[in-house]
């Protein structure tokens, strides 16, 4: 009997359960496929669900399959046709290819990304374009359990860190606590506390946004009443964060510092966090009481979940019909197809000097002035290099010496290069101007040589910068672009290594800045030379 997209015109029962058998059977199939094709971007989320910003991770996809099921007991089983089962299948390739480039990149979050793209494709093969397209509301969902990529991830917490830095000093001024805000350094006098250390980051940020998803699915108000719910758990988290920053001045001010740690600090992150969700609740009934029906937030909130897990059933009225089966074909087919032909995508051992061996005089007259910098544990597990570099150098008839700084990384794809952009404002520097531009012209070279050029100041000292990630044979400015040629290299070549490259000189008070920028010029010119060695091109 030839399978199609349509339940069988014959509804004698024993044909219906033998086709329902079938299409369990190739859903499952489909199923086992994709846990093996996406094996890389599970382990990725198992690995993130292990950092406190991504602990209610697990919670997400139990969550997800609640609001399906919710969704699904509105909707009728249709003892008919299920027509435009295609498009699903169409998700579900798009997912695969997209997976894929993850997997040969060596991008595991890429990978898990895609998993997502694979349900929602599951979800419209299952139940066609008409209904499945409905279901969009807990695939999206899902996409609270990922973790953000790096670049996006520290540079959405640096901001908001330095919004909650700035609001608790203020708090704490308004409380006549004396205290002086140095970037992300809280100085209250007798000690100095660093933002992560005085609470633990916005580590809640990520479950209040979550829940706040699901409350505004759940909110039966009007839909400007839903985006507010929605959009608010940012600001709140913020507000609340600056609360606890305060909190956690006060308790330094008048207890001490071992009063933040152990359990007391994870009580108040509960506490705070709590919080949040109380706000949110006081939020939503306000706005009810804007509303001229003036309904109770019981009335206004579906909490009826009667009759959720009997729609699991409904899982015996798949059919085999031909999308179900290709999906099913695709997935194992690229799962079988990966584990025979798999390349090698282990980072390459690369040959490369390591920085000690780094030159100490150059041709230029310029020299290494006293002995390699070290760096603070905390500064090291944040920068997570395999090997950098740091020095000053020093000229005869130079204004002022030359700062720099090499990191190297020999894998990439689970972490990489923190840009100095997110870096220098929590150190309490400020960027007063910066540029991407091609220096080529300057270096007489006939390639691009791009890099930011910058500012920076920390009251009346002012800096000169210039920094550029090392990309294979390529100088980038930009550091989403770094993390574009990654992949590309990844893909192409399999190299996930890369390098940041840093010079700073101060702008001295009788100087100009083109002055202070020749002698960058100067330095970064110098370098050139002996770089290749220990940043493989």
């Amino acid at each position: 009997m030839a399978l199609s997209d349509d339940i069988p015109s014959k509804h004698n029962d024993g044909l219906l359960r033998g086709f329902a058998t079938w299409g369990l059977f190739w859903l499952s199939i489909a199923i086992i496929g994709a846990f093996a094709f996406f094996a890389d971007g599970i382990e990725a989320l198992f690995d993130a669900w292990q950092l406190p910003e991504y602990s209610h991770g697990p919670l997400i996809p139990v969550l997800s399959g609640f609001l399906f099921l919710k969704q699904l007991k509105d909707v009728p089983v249709r003892q008919g046709q299920l027509p435009r089962r295609w498009p699903g299948v169409a998700l579900i390739l798009f997912s695969l290819v997209f997976g894929l480039l993850g997997k040969l990149s060596g991008i595991n979050d890429l990978v898990a990304y895609a998993l997502i793209l694979w349900v929602g494709g599951i979800l419209l093969v299952s139940w066609g374009w008409d209904q499945g397209k409905h279901f969009w509301v807990g695939v999206v969902h899902l996409v609270y359990m990922l973790p953000l990529p790096g670049v996006v991830y520290y540079k959405i917490t640096t901001i908001l860190q330095a919004i909650s830095s700035e609001l608790g000093v203020w708090f704490l001024a308004l409380l006549n606590v004396p205290v002086f805000l140095d970037g992300n350094i809280i100085d209250l006098g007798v000690t100095k506390l660093h933002v992560a250390e005085a609470c633990s980051g916005l580590r809640y940020m990520f479950p209040i946004m979550s829940f706040s998803y699901i409350f505004a699915c759940l909110y039966q108000g009007p839909r400007w009443h839903k985006a507010v719910l929605l959009l608010s758990a940012v600001p709140i988290a913020i507000f609340m964060n600056s609360v606890r920053i305060a909190v956690a001045g006060l308790i330094v001010q008048y207890y001490g510092l071992s009063w933040l740690e152990g359990f007391s600090h994870f009580f108040e992150g509960w506490v705070i966090f709590i919080a949040c969700i109380l706000i949110l609740f006081g939020l939503a009934i306000v706005m009810l009481r804007l509303n001229p029906a003036k309904p109770t937030l019981s009335q206004a909130l579906d909490i009826d979940f009667d009759g959720i897990m009997p729609q699991l059933a409904r899982l015996r009225n798949t059919f085999p019909s031909r999308s179900m089966i290709t999906a099913a074909i695709l997935s194992v087919g690229a799962a079988l197809v990966w584990f025979v032909a798999e390349p090698d995508r282990g980072s390459l051992a690369l040959e490369r000097d390591p920085f000690t061996l780094f030159p100490r005089t150059f041709d230029s007259g310029w020299r290494q002035d006293g002995a390699r910098q070290s760096l603070p544990n905390s500064v090291l597990t944040s920068l997570g290099a395999d090997d950098f570099h740091q020095v000053d150098l020093v000229k005869e008839g130079a204004a002022a010496p030359v700062g720099l700084f090499m990191a190297w990384y020999d894998d990439q794809s689970t972490g990489g290069v923190h840009s100095p952009e997110i870096c220098l404002p929590g150190s309490g520097w400020e960027i007063a101007w910066l540029e991407r531009t091609d220096i080529s012209a300057q270096m007489d070279l006939d390639t691009p040589f791009n890099i930011n050029r910058a500012i920076i100041q920390k009251g009346e000292v002012r800096m000169m910068v210039f920094y550029y990630f090392q990309q294979k044979n390529r100088t980038v400015a930009w550091d989403f672009a770094a993390k574009m040629y990654l992949m590309i290299d990844g893909i192409r070549t399999g190299r996930t290594d890369g390098a940041l490259v840093r010079l700073t000189t101060p702008i001295l008070s009788d100087e100009t800045d083109a002055a202070a920028e020749a002698r960058l010029m100067e330095m970064l010119q110098s370098v050139q030379d002996p770089i290749p060695r220990f940043i493989p091109l």
